[in-house]
């Protein structure tokens, strides 16, 4: 098993010890464009067409935003 299956494995079981780098990795993969707002926020904002994901850096990544990206990549391979 290649690294980025092993990456997706985790993200699919909803694995509390993903970080924050790798969720990004995820998403630019998928081709989202990743900004961060001017002022020092720490919250990131992937968007890819109509659809945005607001992220913030933290540790530990909280369950909810680990969803988020999950089902964005689930309905990525739906297509």
């Amino acid at each position: 098993m290649s690294r980025w299956e092993k990456l997706l494995s985790r993200l699919k079981s909803l694995s509390p010890d993903l970080r924050f780098e790798e969720l990004e990795k995820i998403l630019l993969s998928y081709g989202y464009a990743e900004r961060q707002p001017k002022g020092g926020s720490s919250h990131y904002i992937f968007k890819k067409g109509s659809h945005k994901i607001v992220i913030p850096r933290q540790k530990p990544m909280l369950r909810v935003y680990i969803e988020l990206v999950r089902d964005a990549v689930e309905e990525e391979e739906m297509k």
